[in-house]
């Protein structure tokens, strides 16, 4: 019981610590830290698929596939607003 009080603890203060952090960015420097997360979104990708592979228990695997799903669509989202950010800088013919 003690180990997940714990859990719970760093959860919620990870939850707290990164919205003070995302909402403190300013938005000229918001696209480019977005396409820097990409790199840190596979690497949870990864993680996430190595936990859903696992099949300890049903709660682990469902909570694995869900966190590939959302890594995934995070992955795919910073990856087009990097494309549509780089289009804005190539030459018009």
């Amino acid at each position: 019981m003690e180990s997940v009080v714990m859990v719970l603890t760093v959860f919620v203060l990870a939850i707290f610590v990164g919205f003070e952090i995302i909402t403190k960015v300013p938005p000229t420097l918001h696209t480019p830290l977005m396409s820097g997360s990409n790199a840190v979104s596979g690497i949870t990708l990864i993680g996430a698929l190595l936990s859903a592979g696992h099949q300890m228990t049903t709660l682990t695997t469902v909570l694995g596939v869900l966190a590939v799903v959302f890594a995934t669509i995070n992955v795919v989202g910073g990856f087009m607003v990097t494309h549509r950010m780089l289009k804005m800088f190539q030459k018009k013919d």
